[in-house]
C-alpha cells in the first residue's frame, strides 16, 4: 500500500467550529440547508488547499458490488507523478443528520474499495442520538480502520435538552498516534443564527454570567 499523506485534521475541525457562524445557517433553515453549507464549507476548504473538490462523487463498494456516492471526496493531482490519474484520494468527508443512519455513514468512510480509491484522511460529521452513543462509534471505527489505516476525523453532534443546544465532540483517529479529542458547543445567537465555540469558552461564559447575576443580586 502507498504511503499515507495524513492532514492535519483536528485542525480542520478548530476552522469548522471559528467560522461555523459565516455559514449562516438560520434556525429556520431545514436540515438539508444545514447538510449542504458544512459540505459546501469543506468544498471550499479543499480548493483553496489545492485539491480537487467534487460533491457526491462516487466509488466502488466491493462487499455491495456497485458504485456508492461519497459527500464530498477531494484529490490530490500532481502531473509531476503521473500525466493521465490522480495521485491519490486525499479525503472523504460524509455528513449525516439523522442518526438513524450512522452506521451508514461508517459504511461509507471505511467500505472496501479499490485502492486507487482507499482515502488518506476521512472526516465523518455524524448526528447522534446521545454522548454514550459516540463510544460504540469509536470502538467500531477503530476495528473498522485497522485495515484502511486512515487519518480519521469524526464529530458528533448530539442535543442538550437542558441547555438548549448541540453538543459537539470531535475525535483524531490516526494509526500511529494516540486518540485526541476537542469539544465544543453549537448554539444560537440572538438573531437565530446557528454558531460554535469550544466547550472551555462557553464554560467560561457561562461562568462570567453567574459570577454578574450573582454581584446584581
Amino acid at each position: 500500500m502507498a504511503k499515507k499523506h495524513y492532514l492535519d485534521l483536528m485542525q480542520f475541525f478548530e476552522g469548522y467550529v471559528r467560522n461555523y457562524r459565516r455559514l449562516n445557517i438560520n434556525e429556520n433553515h431545514n436540515l438539508s440547508m444545514m447538510t449542504n453549507r458544512e459540505i459546501e464549507y469543506f468544498a471550499n476548504l479543499g480548493e483553496m488547499l489545492g485539491f480537487d473538490s467534487f460533491v457526491e462523487d462516487s466509488k466502488f463498494d466491493k462487499s455491495k458490488n456497485r458504485s456508492r456516492p461519497m459527500d464530498l471526496a477531494w484529490w490530490k493531482w500532481d502531473l509531476r507523478n503521473d500525466k493521465e490519474y490522480y495521485d491519490h484520494l486525499a479525503l472523504h468527508l460524509e455528513r449525516e443528520n439523522l442518526s438513524n443512519k450512522d452506521m451508514d455513514t461508517i459504511d461509507k468512510l471505511f467500505s472496501k474499495t479499490e485502492e486507487g480509491y482507499i482515502p488518506h484522511n476521512v472526516i465523518g460529521i455524524q448526528t447522534v442520538s446521545s454522548k454514550g452513543r459516540t463510544e460504540q462509534m469509536n470502538n467500531l471505527i477503530e476495528k473498522r480502520n485497522t485495515y484502511q489505516q486512515s487519518n480519521v476525523l469524526m464529530v458528533y453532534r448530539y442535543c442538550d435538552v437542558e441547555k438548549d443546544l448541540e453538543r459537539v465532540s470531535a475525535y483524531l483517529f490516526n494509526p500511529k498516534k494516540p486518540v485526541i479529542e476537542r469539544h465544543a458547543v453549537c448554539t444560537r445567537d440572538n438573531f437565530g443564527y446557528w454558531f460554535m465555540c469550544f466547550k472551555e469558552e462557553y464554560e467560561q461564559y457561562e461562568a462570567d454570567k453567574a459570577k454578574k447575576e450573582v454581584q446584581l443580586n
